[in-house]
């Protein structure tokens, strides 16, 4: 899950800005009936998108895309107004179900298949649903997400299914050794699977070392700027893909001489949003730099790292936050991810989006820019 943090200019965190709240409204969507946000007029005129929602009949951000016997499913989170205040933790981040979406090919009939996990069934939750990731293997369909369990401290759960759509039942504790957010599994060539995870600022990753969570930590990553970047977290999946196996293991994104990318490097270093694929037999790790906006990656040869930075592959959006996922559909690359025009600029009210994305004959990725200029 993308959260918000104050902008950092220079070491200094100013306030967001005061946001105006929309109310909310049910509505029934077609096979479904889901939770809608009014849209509020934008305050400011807002720049032409390259490319539309996938649905407009509810909020969605973060979007998980994979394809399963040839058809699209996208995961998800499903942003409403709860009319919780906003802050610099993502309070106001305060999503409750899953939504899984589908098509038959990009461009086509997008179907929203209704709740698929609700955090009343799952035992362990206390509360913000962010963004999850999904997989296939065993001849199941697995759920990773994050919430807050009751302590108020983010772990990842699983969940299982024999459908890509659900609805998923949640094992009975989040997986052992796991915390922090945003998910992401990546199943190489070789059949293993690994779990990227992590997140700053409101993710806490910054609270965690050597697996062992401070309460009274920093609440951002600002207190070392001159020591390597806080970096995100791979771990090998059991088998079951219902645990890790073996320890949770730091990533390295280094720059391209080789040294660790530093904490005040906010252009360039990892903030939340992890996303895992290969290409031309390259792994490919990308991920939001968060206060800075940018959707970067950072190319290595091995699924652990070490990665070396490359470049951005989607500039800021609309609204605050970031977060996306990349797939090959059809011998096509696409990039999914989510801005707020349709919200007007809110924050926490974003919708999904898809657009093509392409590489260059060396194997680096074109920049994109989500609107016209």
């Amino acid at each position: 899950m993308t959260t918000l943090s104050s902008l950092h200019f220079t070491g200094t965190v100013l306030l967001a800005s005061t946001l105006l709240l929309v109310s909310c409204q049910s509505k029934k969507a077609e096979n479904t009936e889901t939770t809608t946000d009014s849209v509020a007029a934008p305050q400011k005129k807002l720049p032409k998108p390259i490319s539309e929602p996938l649905v407009t009949d509810i909020y969605t951000a973060d979007p998980s895309a994979h394809v399963f016997n040839n058809k699209i499913y996208v995961y998800p989170s499903h942003d409403i107004e709860s009319g919780i205040a906003q802050d610099d933790l993502g309070s106001h981040f305060d999503m409750k179900d899953y939504h899984i979406l589908s098509m038959d090919s990009i461009g086509g009939k997008v179907t929203d298949n209704g709740v698929a996990l609700d955090i009343k069934d799952v035992a362990w939750a206390g509360r913000q649903m962010w963004a999850p990731d999904a997989a296939f293997k065993n001849g199941k369909y697995y759920l990773y997400f994050p919430a807050k369990d009751k302590k108020d401290v983010f772990h990842i759960g699983v969940a299982t299914s024999t459908s890509p759509t659900g609805p998923f039942k949640a094992e009975p504790s989040y997986i052992p050794g796991s915390y922090s957010i945003d998910p992401a599994v990546f199943t190489d060539t070789d059949g293993k699977s690994y779990m990227y995870f992590g997140g700053i600022w409101g993710g806490g990753l910054q609270r965690w070392n050597e697996g062992k969570y401070d309460s009274a930590g920093s609440k951002t990553d600002l207190m070392k700027d001159d020591s390597p970047s806080i970096n995100p977290r791979v771990a090998l999946m059991s088998k079951d893909m219902l645990s890790f196996s073996g320890a949770v293991k730091e990533i390295k994104i280094l720059d391209a001489e080789g040294k660790p990318l530093l904490g005040k490097d906010h252009d360039r270093r990892f903030f939340e949003a992890s996303w895992m694929h290969k290409y031309n037999g390259k792994y490919y790790f990308s991920y939001s730099t968060g206060d800075t906006h940018f959707i970067a990656y950072a190319i290595g040869t091995s699924p652990y790292g070490p990665f070396t930075y490359q470049g951005v592959i989607l500039n800021p959006v609309v609204g605050w936050t970031n977060h996306h996922s990349i797939v090959e559909i059809k011998g096509k690359w696409y990039l999914f991810y989510h801005d707020s025009v349709l919200s007007g600029d809110q924050t926490h009210l974003r919708s999904v989006k898809v657009t093509e994305l392409k590489y260059r004959p060396d194997g680096t990725i074109e920049t994109i820019d989500a609107y016209y200029k």
